[in-house]
């Protein structure tokens, strides 16, 4: 029988980094495959079409939604996580917030006329009430992210996806399409916001000019590299939608939202360091810096390289099988953005560290140049290729802004890549591959539990492998694992 007070006991002990990545592991793990289930639905229930407004409606929301957050929300959790005159800094934001998402709103409605998609699938209603509801929803979370509470807020981020994909499986049951979706996803935001505000103890007070200008100053340049990462993550949505069908738009997003399950470490690593990397700045603590970049990019890859591999083996399979036929056309896109997410790990880490070292002009500058290739290579690629023009436009931008902000920060730290664990993690990836295809090769993947079997050997082929070749791994699964105490008992012949 599990005691489970006394598991949440032996968690609070764990290292806080540590514990923090694994809340927020868990709660990419579960919102993934409540995900990767819910769209299997959506594809088969709706089609490519109804999920491609979606995306396009995502896509809108997330160019308006920086311009309503203007980069003030990285730039309060900056200020917060410094500890000086954190309810002034929460507060100020919270007005500038308030302010821009009015004006937003405002600006959208005299132009609604330009939204004609929005409007006529019936979701532009749904797009101002979620801006509206996000001005209190985002201070909320930049306010518990900023003193430090990231397990709260990851907790929170896997409820709010969670309770959007409960909600919207419904609504697409009752015929309400993408109006269903995006309803969902306002549901799931309200939920959390709710959830986090009880965790929430910064305070509205007076605050001054110097205030408002300290966090302008940083949240300038953060508002700008935003704005250029906004465009790898959206800008070939729009593009597909412009020069192709909307049916594209779904198939090009599903196989994107598909290559995420090589994110899960990084996502949960990337969202725990940047407060304490941030303290860390502060007090000059460097070489605290630079060890945890090294273990956060080595992490990182001990799933992106190996779902590499696995996808090119069996991305096909994969895709019909989970999503139908149409979807199977997406896989020569799913091999180039998994590639995308290997990369990915690098240029996110280095940015990010850029930013958090007080640095965000220069992470400003590489995403800049980054920005003018992809919208360039975009324009040109998809109309000559398609959807594939589009994930290659990503890959090559997403690589050149990797080697300029990897440039960038070794002005700054030491940038440093544990070679033997990089070692291990290729070996075992390469063997788990000759194993995965040597079963394609003589096993027909016929049905898609054929092919979850062959997933879960490789699993299983390339975890053993791991942790028998890299020690470091090893040690910290098992401290993790002995620490929290669930009365697993770690085997010996490991």
């Amino acid at each position: 029988m599990l005691n489970i007070n006394a598991i949440f006991s032996n968690i609070l002990k764990i290292d806080p980094i540590q514990r923090q990545s694994i809340i927020s592991l868990f709660w990419q793990v579960s919102f993934t495959a409540i995900g990767f289930l819910s769209t299997m639905y959506f594809a088969r229930a709706v089609g490519a079409s109804i999920l491609g407004s979606y995306f396009l409606f995502l896509a809108y929301y997330s160019i308006f939604g920086m311009f309503t957050d203007g980069g003030f929300g990285g730039a309060a959790v900056k200020r917060i996580s410094e500890g000086e005159e954190p309810d002034a800094y929460f507060s100020a934001y919270f007005i500038l917030r308030l302010v821009f998402t009015i004006t937003g709103v405002l600006v959208l409605i005299l132009f609604k006329d330009y939204f004609v998609d929005l409007i006529n699938s019936g979701i532009f209603v749904w797009l101002l009430m979620l801006l509206l509801v996000t001005a209190i929803a985002g201070p909320i979370s930049s306010g518990i992210a900023g003193t430090g509470k990231m397990g709260v807020r990851n907790t929170c981020e896997g409820i709010n996806n969670i309770s959007r994909v409960i909600i919207q499986i419904p609504a697409i049951y009752l015929g309400y399409e993408t109006a269903g979706l995006a309803g969902g996803m306002l549901a799931g935001v309200i939920i959390a916001a709710i959830i986090e505000f009880r965790f929430f103890d910064l305070h509205l007070v007076s605050f001054k000019w110097e205030h408002i200008k300290s966090l302008s100053v940083f949240s300038f340049w953060l508002f700008l590299t935003s704005s250029g990462v906004l465009v790898f993550s959206q800008a070939d949505t729009v593009l597909i939608g412009y020069f192709m069908d909307i049916e594209n738009v779904g198939i090009y997003r599903v196989v994107l939202q598909f290559t995420g399950v090589a994110t899960f470490s990084s996502s949960a690593i990337r969202m725990t360091l940047w407060p304490r990397v941030s303290q860390w700045s502060k007090t000059n603590e460097i070489p605290l810096i630079e060890e945890s970049l090294s273990r956060a990019i080595s992490y990182s890859l001990i799933l992106a390289v190996p779902v590499l591999v696995g996808g090119i083996l069996l991305g096909d399979r994969l895709l019909y099988s989970f999503y139908g036929e149409d979807f199977a056309q997406g896989y020569q896109v799913l091999i180039i953005l998994l590639g995308v997410q290997v990369i990915n790990v690098f240029q996110y880490f280095f940015t990010m560290y850029l930013d958090a070292l007080d640095h965000p002009q220069e992470s400003f500058k590489v995403t800049a140049v980054g920005v003018g290739a992809n919208i360039a290579l975009n324009i040109i690629l998809i109309p000559l290729m398609g959807i594939n023009g589009a994930a290659i436009a990503t890959l090559a931008t997403m690589s050149l802004n990797a080697l300029l902000a990897w440039s960038a920060l070794s002005r700054h730290m030491t940038v440093r890549l544990e070679r033997q664990s990089l070692s291990n993690i290729m070996i075992s990836s390469a063997i788990m591959g000759v194993i995965v295809g040597g079963y394609r090769l003589f096993v027909p993947l016929s049905n898609v539990w054929v092919t979850i079997l062959v997933v879960a050997i490789g699993g299983v082929v390339y975890g053993f492998l791991i942790l028998k070749s890299d020690k470091k791994v090893y040690t910290e699964m098992k401290d993790i694992v002995e620490k929290v105490g669930i009365g697993f008992v770690w085997p010996g012949w490991l």
